[in-house]
């Protein structure tokens, strides 16, 4: 695996080196391509259409993500159960990180192991402990058999459930990044102020430590700086590509002019475009994140935006827009072309 600069690099080194792009949002955009089912969006692609995963890993590195995150999201033994495919938990645990590998060899990129939040983790329930932590050692055992070069560890509303997902990782001698799922207004559901569970986390050992998922840039931005401030290891920032605002925080509580819940597949009124997500890019190196990525809805236009943004040359820009080039935009528009340009501007 080689860094930016053509050496060997671990994710620590590549953010030592400068801030490291990531891409996620798989699970969304595989639903939205027919090969998702919204409701238990378990990941059964990785196992029926290979191939699907395949490119959309391909479409992120060629736009610019640094990261190829095995498609592991609700691959876990609870969810699986929902949809009748426990059976499937190993093979569908290591083919995503094989597929993952497989794309990253043909880019600069390492790959990360995927868990996420259970939803079997109750705090004034200490058996849930042992089951939470049977899932993780089964998923991230087989992420580290078929090979990964650091762990994600998101979507988490408790501290709690994230300290167990951490504490696995370090027994598997890897790197973790952990973030948590900002749901709630300021805290974890456990009760812990964003800012101080990533100070727990990162004294606990995480390299990496954030948010993810939930808010949109406006309102996952202003709780970012408290994090820096308050811990000393990089920092990682993922938001969802959708204007969540003050009167509507998360994209869960986004409804629509006729007061429709939107979440989770009535969103797209809300999406953020590739200026807006290129923009919050600058945004969060600016105030000092050291991993910006994009969480569920992200699409290869959004990374490659960003990626843009952050100054990165990457393959896909071969094919970044230039409208100096288009029939009505250009600037020696024809004749001919000129009589339609009020139809255009009006």
């Amino acid at each position: 695996m080689t860094g930016r600069q053509g050496v060997s690099a671990s994710i620590v080194e590549r953010i030592q080196a400068g801030t490291v792009l990531g891409a996620e949002g798989y699970v969304f955009e595989l639903e939205r391509r027919g090969y998702i089912k919204a409701g238990p969006f378990v990941p059964e692609v990785v196992l029926d259409f290979p191939d699907a995963v395949r490119e959309l890993h391909r479409e992120f590195l060629r736009a610019g993500s640094e990261v190829m995150v095995a498609l592991t999201y609700y691959a876990h033994r609870e969810k699986l159960r929902d949809v009748g495919r426990e059976g499937d938990l190993e093979a569908m645990n290591r083919q995503a990180v094989r597929i993952a590998r497989e794309v990253a060899r043909e880019g600069n990129a390492l790959v990360a192991g995927n868990v996420c939040n259970t939803w079997a983790y109750d705090p004034d329930d200490p058996a849930t402990k042992a089951t939470v932590r049977a899932m993780y050692a089964e998923q991230l055992g087989w992420a580290a058999e078929e090979g990964v070069d650091f762990v994600i560890s998101e979507t988490n509303d408790y501290l709690g459930e994230a300290l167990i997902a951490l504490e696995v990782t370090q027994a598997l001698g890897l790197p973790a990044m952990v973030t948590l799922a900002p749901t709630q207004p300021d805290r974890t559901r456990d009760g812990y102020e964003y800012a101080e569970a990533c100070r727990i986390l990162s004294e606990a050992g995480a390299q990496i430590v954030g948010l993810n998922c939930d808010r949109g840039p406006a309102t996952m931005l202003p709780l970012i700086t408290g994090i820096r401030e308050a811990v000393d290891c990089a920092v990682a920032i993922q938001p969802v590509p959708y204007r969540t605002d003050a009167a509507a925080p998360t994209m869960e509580t986004l409804r629509s002019a006729e007061g429709e819940r939107a979440f989770p597949i009535a969103l797209e009124p809300f999406g953020c475009t590739r200026f807006e997500m290129a923009s919050f890019a600058r945004t969060a190196r600016e105030l000092g994140v050291d991993y910006v990525g994009i969480c569920c809805g992200a699409g290869p236009h959004h990374v490659r935006a960003m990626a843009e943004a952050l100054g990165r040359e990457v393959p896909a820009g071969k094919y970044s827009p230039s409208m100096d080039l288009h029939p009505m935009f250009r600037s020696d528009i024809s004749a001919k072309d000129a009589a339609f340009l009020h139809t255009w501007t009006a």
